[in-house]
């Protein structure tokens, strides 16, 4: 059984990772703070230009219909650049949730995926049962909840509300709309279906980004810990330091296995799909929310001052810490698994239901 990535995977992360670098640095992100709407049209062209509006789309509305565990890499690249652009919560939550609407709405949903496609679609989903939705401003279609019914519903039908996120470059907005039978594409039995499925997604997506972020935080601190001198020698060559970097390596590294696992229970639908999702999500946020204490002691005082990166990708961290499930209710989900008095629990149990073949 081959739990790799294949190279063509790998090659389309590693040159993702390359175009942010350039493309997105940590000055391109304070300029976005200025900007009115905080986003770039010409950076959500050149990430189509990519293909990367293409992969989860399927193939009949013209992409590629790409898997979870083909883009869960790309999404780690996403947080590692701290990117500003829409493109997790499009691709990874609001394509599949179109996608999964009944045949009735085929016109809708060519008209939209076929957009998406062809980058000229930004979607916004909001989750049900929070008041915010992120990127709302930009979205060109918002997939929002009314009980568990679905509503998909153009921006002239909506007044936005800002609200101050700790993270500037996070976009988030009270939707105010009037729900209808022209804009519900889902009932509330097919939409109960739907936001479970959207809701692990998202959680998914976000958990791939804390990942990102957490390396993204280590490399800074390694950085500034051997350009800093103490002693006449590069604080990161103290011990303490050393040990402090290397508990957060720890942590990435063992947060990478629940996070793949989960995007293959996803793509397969396979039981406990959930607890698996949860598990992703609490592993990557602990290892960016240790990234973000550890780095922030490599740094001293520096790490809270608003002229060093650091900040820009810790207060992301912090955001999506809570973004798509508080850790409160992944932990929750987690506590109901394991004390179900049928949970097929233990190593025979966990070998017999197989795994991915990739």
């Amino acid at each position: 059984m081959d739990f790799s990535f294949t190279s063509d995977q790998l090659l389309f992360q590693d040159n993702l990772r390359a175009f942010l670098i350039n493309e997105v640095p940590p000055e391109r992100l304070r300029e976005l703070w200025q900007s009115p709407s905080g986003r770039c049209e010409r950076l959500w062209g050149q990430l189509s230009e990519l293909g990367l509006n293409l992969l989860t789309v399927p193939e009949p509305y013209g992409g590629m219909g790409l898997s979870l565990v083909d883009v869960v890499l790309l999404a780690q690249e996403c947080g590692y650049a701290a990117l500003t652009e829409p493109w997790v919560d499009t691709a990874l939550i609001g394509v599949p949730l179109l996608a999964a609407l009944d045949d009735a709405r085929t016109p809708l949903k060519q008209h939209w995926l076929t957009r998406v496609a062809e980058g000229r679609t930004r979607l916004a989903v909001a989750q049900p049962g929070h008041p915010l939705v992120s990127d709302a401003h930009v979205a060109d279609l918002l997939l929002l909840a009314h009980g568990d019914e679905v509503h998909a519903v153009e921006p002239a039908a909506v007044r936005l509300v800002r609200n101050e996120s700790m993270d500037p470059s996070r976009q988030l907005f009270q939707v105010h709309w009037t729900p209808s039978a022209a804009t519900c594409v889902a009932d509330a039995t097919q939409g109960r279906q739907l936001w479970a499925a959207a809701f692990n997604r998202g959680a998914l997506g976000t958990a791939a980004q804390l990942l990102g972020l957490a390396r993204r935080m280590v490399d800074l601190a390694v950085d500034y810990t051997f350009e800093r001198k103490q002693f006449g020698q590069p604080v990161g060559s103290f011990q303490a330091v050393k040990h402090l970097m290397a508990n957060v390596a720890v942590q990435v590294e063992f947060a990478k296995g629940p996070l793949f696992r989960a995007a293959w229970a996803l793509d397969q639908g396979s039981p406990g799909l959930d607890v698996q999702v949860s598990h992703a999500k609490l592993a990557c946020a602990e290892a960016a929310m240790l990234a973000a204490k550890h780095a922030i002691q490599a740094h001293g005082a520096m790490g809270y001052t608003w002229e060093v990166d650091l900040q820009l990708f810790m207060k992301r961290a912090w955001a999506l810490d809570k973004a798509w499930g508080d850790p409160c209710r992944h932990k929750a989900r987690v506590r109901q698994a394991l004390f179900d008095p049928q949970a097929p629990l233990g190593a025979g149990q966990t070998f017999a239901q197989g795994g991915p073949d990739a």
